[in-house]
């Protein structure tokens, strides 16, 4: 179902995460469960994987992930702020060691000059802490994006687990 290279990083992943007995979640709004998806297409994941959250509106992102509406209204949905809150929601509803989050502009409508498509913001929380990384993958086609987006959040939680 996944090409190599996303089957390869969530292999890594996983085992990165059994080597240190870190358990993980997901809290999607982009990628709409892809990520969690990657990983629990690996048969044995669910001695890692806790869950995952597909967060696509911005009332789920408060219901599911307990992101402040605030939050949202003030920064707007696809931001590093919003981001943050994601995995933070994440890793604490889903009690995960560690939690990557992702929320951005996959196209082919929705952005702005602000907020362009192919604007994506991560955030990778865990116990030492949150990391955050914003990419711009420019006016792709939307599977393409989601696509790198998949690959980026994977990135992140294989750096998390080091």
């Amino acid at each position: 179902m996944f090409d190599a290279e996303i089957t390869a990083l969530a292999e890594t992943v996983l085992a990165a995460c059994r080597d240190r007995g870190l358990s993980v979640a997901t809290v999607e709004s982009c990628t709409g469960g892809l990520v969690s998806g990657a990983l629990t297409a690996i048969a044995g994941s669910s001695d890692v994987v806790d869950g995952g959250l597909v967060t696509y509106s911005n009332g789920a992102k408060t219901a599911l992930a307990g992101v402040p509406a605030a939050l949202i209204e003030a920064h707007g949905a696809v931001s590093e702020e919003v981001a943050r809150a994601m995995a933070a929601g994440g890793r604490t509803r889903l009690s995960a060691d560690l939690a990557v989050a992702i929320t951005g502009v996959a196209g082919p409508g929705g952005g702005t000059d602000r907020k362009p498509v192919g604007l994506v913001h991560f955030a990778c929380a865990g116990p030492t802490g949150t990391a955050h990384r914003e990419m711009r993958f420019g006016p792709l086609p939307r599977d393409q994006i989601r696509r790198l987006s998949v690959i980026v959040a994977l990135g992140l939680l294989r750096d998390a687990a080091g």
